[in-house]
């Protein structure tokens, strides 16, 4: 079983690349993110020619995420996080596939910080946290994957220096993140891959993708029963260069 986390940055921009994506690696999950579209104009027929089924929770112009599973159904369970009414970002979508429950996650940026921004994402990990453990003492196989925007480890980016004041390598958005881990999460790109130097992003801008400065901020977090049935788990490189695509590339983990 293979389920993959990809930021497909706009997926009307990015339609052909993601229907290409699904007809040659035949995913059987896929959660996606920053669809940047609303509800009424994601491309659902195309999905379904592709042979998906498909659950969305967009937003005109930017966050966004969905859930797709080959060959049948997702069913939802749960779209956004307790804790604050009057956030209205779509940023989580909870479905259950198989008996796998997945969620697809849109963590905030937080830049520029310090401020607003990103106390709001620092708010936003706490309430992903309190989800996170419900799942748990739920003890129900479960994945939590997406672009998390935030770099955990020195050695998930090409250059500590070039990111040191971005929010997304600060301490307090790491300890968060290693707070979910803490929790009894597995993080499968990095346990199958422990040394690091492994990107999942790639900037627009400086020729990023031609110097290969990038950086992991795609994660997918595996609970306790999810975590024994870890086979493999990587990042598909190759999409981030073709024309037209992405700035982050699938990645995967393979479950038995």
């Amino acid at each position: 079983m293979k389920l993959v986390t990809y930021n497909v940055n706009g997926i009307k921009a990015r339609l052909p690349r993601l229907l290409e994506y699904l007809d040659e690696q035949q995913p059987d999950v896929v959660c996606l993110q920053e669809l940047k579209t609303t509800d009424e104009t994601f491309p659902a027929k195309e999905i379904a020619d592709a042979g998906y089924g498909a659950i969305w929770h967009g937003q005109k112009g930017f966050n966004g995420v969905a859930v797709l599973a080959r060959g049948q159904q997702p069913v939802e369970r749960q779209r956004g996080l307790a804790g604050e009414p009057e956030d209205e970002h779509s940023r989580y979508l909870e479905c259950e596939v198989d008996g796998l429950v997945v969620a697809s996650i849109y963590l905030p940026n937080g830049n520029p910080q310090p401020g607003p921004k990103f106390d709001y994402k620092l708010r936003w990990m706490d309430r992903l946290a309190a989800r996170a453990q419900a799942l748990l003492d739920e003890e129900v196989p479960a994945v939590l994957m997406g672009d998390y925007n935030v770099i955990p480890n020195d050695d998930d980016t090409f250059s500590v220096r070039a990111m040191a004041d971005d929010a997304l390598m600060q301490p307090e958005s790491r300890q968060a993140y290693r707070r979910l881990l803490a929790q009894g999460w597995t993080d499968a790109l990095r346990t199958r891959q422990p040394k690091g130097g492994v990107w999942t992003f790639w900037d627009y801008q400086a020729g990023a993708w031609q110097r290969d400065a990038g950086f992991r901020i795609d994660h997918l977090l595996l609970s306790p029963m999810t975590a024994d049935r870890l086979l493999d788990a990587g990042v598909d490189k190759g999409y981030r260069g073709r024309e037209k695509a992405s700035d982050h590339a699938p990645t995967w983990v393979r479950l038995k």
